[in-house]
């Protein structure tokens, strides 16, 4: 049988290259193996295999007919021709119009390609489909693969609902890694030890705290975080409400955050939080990228950037009702700010208590305590950028709200 479609990517070459030093001739990264193991020499001896190499994109994260599907003597090779041919190329469209968003840059097409491409590209990896044989039970190869495809939407409905920022590290001399589990997720009470972390497994994504960071490019990441974490100060590994991911999401392209400039040691921690959750293989343009934990203690997990380093400006967040639209033959829906229809239990809620509102105005006062009055995202309103910074009237407002709500607990208690 032909070797055509053999090798097969779970991390595909034009994602890869994106990660390439810009005037770099060689196409190659440097690519390192987690747990290298060791091999036996002709005389006997141990020795511990090499840990890095600097090799092209057709050697890194691929495994021989992964995605080959048999039945008796048969195989198949269509899932590699045809199922991800489609994927990755509107992927590799779509993350370069998002990477480069500004307002009426990206349409709805682009979107849903995006989120497409993301949601099958975590189910498509060695992790990934392991998760998926530990989640159903199943061992067989071809019922694995025959389920990727079928729950290819997964994580759709979640991330579309989340609040989305687009972070630059163009300002740090440290770039981003890649590792063989691209669309990861960080939860700060979900230590690289914890119980949710052990093995294929991965915090869930509904969980109030549970960040979804996918690196772009060697400048860009999008860093995606459930509305409910407007609220730090309840259990990281609480369900946002209504989880079900398996309905429609509305999407607001115009709360999109932008402007995010990271520092270096900003950047070093997520290269971090990337490499603890890859499962076999990082890679990256340059090889000191490799060693985040040079810089970065584990032990500070839940600290990193004062507890919040991958959280959107609350100052740009805000707590909607409910979206109305309507259709030309007459029609008409609703969603609320988590994806409730009308006549859906909960339908609405968030609107009309007060509660939520009051704690995310606390937590803008402590963001602006925490890291000053510039903004660290931007949304846009109206079609124009948020304010790049709150004038001091507006900072001494925001630090306000938190000492009034620091009092109103003090005085309840």
């Amino acid at each position: 049988m032909s070797n055509e479609y053999q090798n097969n990517h779970y991390v595909p070459a034009w994602y890869q290259k994106r990660f390439v030093p810009v005037g770099q001739k060689d196409q190659e990264l440097f690519y390192l193996k987690l747990q290298p193991g060791f091999i036996v020499d002709s005389r006997g001896i141990v020795h511990p295999r090499r840990l890095v190499r600097r090799q092209g994109f057709k050697y890194c994260f691929a495994e021989k007919d992964l995605y080959t599907t048999r039945f008796g003597a048969e195989e198949s090779k269509n899932i590699e021709k045809h199922f991800f041919g489609q994927i990755d190329n509107d992927g590799c469209q779509a993350a370069e119009r998002f990477s480069n968003f500004t307002f009426g840059s990206v349409v709805g097409d682009d979107f849903q390609k995006l989120v497409m491409y993301m949601s099958t590209q975590k189910l498509r990896t060695v992790k990934g489909l392991e998760w998926l044989s530990l989640q159903s039970g199943a061992k067989n190869k071809n019922m694995i693969l025959s389920l990727m495809i079928q729950l290819r939407q997964l994580y759709c409905a979640i991330w579309t609902e989340c609040i989305w920022l687009i972070a630059d590290a163009s300002n740090s001399a440290t770039k981003f890694i890649v590792s063989d589990h691209p669309v990861t997720v960080y939860n700060r009470r979900c230590g690289p030890r914890s119980q949710w972390c052990r093995g294929a497994n991965d915090p869930d994504i509904r969980f109030h705290a549970t960040h979804t960071i996918f690196p772009w490019s060697l400048d860009k990441i999008l860093i995606l975080t459930n509305l409910s974490w407007g609220n730090p100060y309840q259990s990281e590994v609480g369900m946002r409400p209504n989880p079900n991911p398996f309905r429609g999401a509305l999407f607001k392209l115009m709360e999109t955050q932008t402007h995010r400039y990271l520092d270096e040691q900003e950047v070093r921690e997520i290269n971090f939080i990337v490499k603890s959750r890859a499962h076999r293989f990082v890679g990256a343009g340059k090889e000191e990228w490799l060693y985040p934990e040079q810089f970065i203690s584990k032990s500070n997990w839940n600290t990193y950037g004062h507890g919040y380093l991958l959280m959107p400006d609350p100052r740009d967040v805000h707590y909607t009702g409910e979206v109305i639209m309507g259709f030309n033959d007459g029609r008409t829906t609703a969603f609320d700010a988590y994806g409730r229809r009308p006549g859906e239990r909960d339908f609405g809620k968030e609107g009309r208590e007060m509660r939520d509102f009051q704690t995310l105005y606390r937590f803008k006062g402590e963001f602006a305590r925490l890291f000053g009055p510039v903004r660290r995202g931007r949304s846009y309103e109206f079609g124009d950028l948020s304010k790049e910074r709150d004038d001091d009237s507006m900072h001494q407002y925001h630090l306000s709200l938190e000492k009034k709500k620091h009092h109103r607990v003090k005085n309840q208690t």
